[in-house]
């Protein structure tokens, strides 16, 4: 099998032009980023005036030297002490017992139902 050179990443624009995006890159990698994060088009931090204050390679090492779901160590001058919760005071209150009556079950009265007579006899059953 034989390798292939690398081919440039060329994109033509709307109007028509071929850009080389890498060439692109590599021109413009000292150039501040548009942003309030003070870095480079490489990635690294900058300082006062745009000088390196970190480069990319430092920022990348720390990154992965933290451990993953863990956030980062605040400032050290500002510590807070764990606050002190007050305990629970657990007061019991007397109540009194009061007698409730009981409800015993009554028989539920059976109604008596007259036989129908005439008209109401022959109007049952159709509606």
């Amino acid at each position: 099998m034989v390798a292939r050179p690398t081919r440039k990443k060329m994109y033509k624009t709307m109007q028509g032009r071929m850009v080389d995006i890498d060439q692109l890159r590599a021109a413009n990698e000292s150039t501040q980023a548009v942003g309030n994060m003070n870095v480079n088009a490489r990635g690294d931090v900058l300082g006062a005036n745009g000088q390196v204050v970190t480069p990319k390679s430092q920022v990348i090492k720390k990154y992965y030297e933290q451990p993953k779901g863990k956030a980062s160590e605040g400032p050290s001058s500002i510590t807070q002490a764990p606050a002190q919760q007050p305990k629970a005071v657990e007061t019991k209150i007397a109540t009194p017992k009061v007698a409730t009556p009981k409800a015993t079950p009554k028989a539920a009265p059976k109604k008596t139902v007259a036989p129908k007579k005439g008209i109401d006899e022959a109007l049952d059953g159709l509606e």
